[in-house]
This record gives C-alpha cells, sequence and structure tokens, in this order.
C-alpha cells in the first residue's frame, strides 16, 4: 500500500517522465482518473476559478496542500514571496527540485510558524476539513494563520447537483447520517492503493454559515460553470 498515490505519481511524472494515471475511487461513483502531468498545468492551462484566485493574490502567501506546485511557481514567477506547503515528503521533493524557495513540509493542522497575507487552498480547498463537523476547526486555524487584513481563497462544489430531478429540484434527505458534501476518496497508482480518507465539498450557504460563526465572512464569492465555486474570506 502507498502512503500517498498521487504523490508518487507526480514524483515520477517529475523525475521520469512517467505519466501513468492515479485512479480516485469513491463509494457510489465510477472511478475516475487523472494524469500526473495535470498537476504541473501551466496558468494558460487551469480552470477559470484557479486563474481569477491566482489574480487575487497579494503580499506573502501560503500554498495549502501545493502539490506539485503549479499555483507556487507561477506566483514567484510573479514575484510573489509563496510558501509552499505540503504534508507528503515525496511531494515536498518535487517542490524543491522545481526551485520554490520556500518549502514546508507540515500537515496544515501542526503548522502555526508564521502569519500570510493570503492562503491559498484550490482544488477544492474545503477538502482538507474532511467531515463537515471538522469545518470548524478548519476556519478556526485557517483563521489564525491571516494577518489583519489577510484574505482566504479557497474554493469547493455544491454537490446538490447529483440529487436534482429533471425539474431542478433536489431531493435531499435532512435525516441521512451524514452531510450530502461528505466523501471516502481512496486513491491508486499502479494497482497500489493508499488509506481512504474522507474529503469535503461544501455549498456555499453551509460555508457562509461557519464562516461568521468562526469570526471569518464571505467578502465574495465567484461562480464556477457548474455548481463550483471560489470564496474569497476576510476577518469580520
Amino acid at each position: 500500500m502507498l502512503t500517498d498515490p498521487i504523490a508518487q505519481g507526480i514524483h515520477d511524472y517529475h523525475f521520469k517522465r512517467e505519466n501513468t494515471p492515479v485512479l480516485i475511487h469513491a463509494e457510489g461513483f465510477d472511478t475516475d482518473e487523472v494524469l500526473p502531468s495535470y498537476f504541473f498545468r501551466s496558468y494558460h492551462d487551469m480552470p477559470v476559478l484557479e486563474k481569477s484566485a491566482l489574480q487575487l493574490a497579494r503580499g506573502t502567501v501560503l500554498d495549502v496542500g501545493a502539490c506539485a506546485g503549479c499555483h507556487s511557481v507561477y506566483l514567484q514567477e510573479k514575484g510573489f514571496e509563496v510558501y509552499s506547503l505540503e504534508r507528503s515528503q515525496v511531494s515536498c521533493q518535487v517542490l524543491n527540485n522545481r526551485q520554490l524557495k520556500h518549502v514546508i513540509h507540515s500537515d496544515l493542522f501542526q503548522y502555526n510558524e508564521r502569519q500570510f497575507d493570503t492562503l491559498l487552498l484550490l482544488m477544492n480547498g474545503t477538502g482538507i476539513a474532511g467531515t463537515l463537523s471538522k469545518l470548524d476547526a478548519f476556519l478556526q486555524h485557517l483563521q489564525s494563520l491571516l494577518v489583519p487584513g489577510g484574505q482566504i481563497l479557497i474554493d469547493s462544489s455544491d454537490l446538490v447537483y447529483l440529487y436534482m430531478d429533471e425539474d431542478g429540484s433536489a431531493q435531499l434527505d435532512l435525516n441521512a447520517d451524514h452531510y450530502y458534501g461528505e466523501l471516502i476518496y481512496q486513491t491508486e497508482y499502479k494497482k497500489q492503493k493508499g488509506q481512504p480518507f474522507p474529503w469535503l465539498y461544501v455549498d456555499p450557504d453551509t460555508l457562509a454559515e461557519k464562516a461568521i460563526q468562526n469570526k471569518l465572512k464571505v467578502d465574495r464569492l465567484i461562480k464556477g460553470e457548474h455548481f463550483d465555486y471560489l470564496a474569497i474570506l476576510k476577518h469580520q
């Protein structure tokens, strides 16, 4: 079993130019796959919401879950002081080799060394919280990493579309034992699977409510083309 199949995939692509797909399993969904090369995409090839987030970055930036560093590389090339945070040591080897100046090998929840003007959490940044019950602690920790007047740029999707009828109405079970945006993922690379892990998608109304409860506010919301969005969070 691999500790982090995605990290191993990007490591092999960067150092060996292997582009074997990483498989993504989730209960109730067809298996998806992503090529490791996707994590090295240029600004030109990024989705619109990612481009928007990068254009909104200012000051010192903490790129949370930097992965292969596509966002960090772009911002560093633009002259930003970027800190690339990754809990995977294998990913950190890639980040260092890509000449990123400030690579932090740490779990987000264990990091508290300094504060930043911008926290960048892309590719469904709310997923790091894992479950809705942990979203409060997640937002509180992010808030502690902000300088006064700082901002959090975080994206997610509202999975309500999975439950929509043809007329656009949604059939959600309000008595379900878990929030509809909570999924369990398991990744696989070269027939080796990693440990299953929880991943959270948050609808924008719930994110706004949780932000207020944790001394933050949604200062601006940029909607994507299919129930995805970028939220700009700031101190209240």
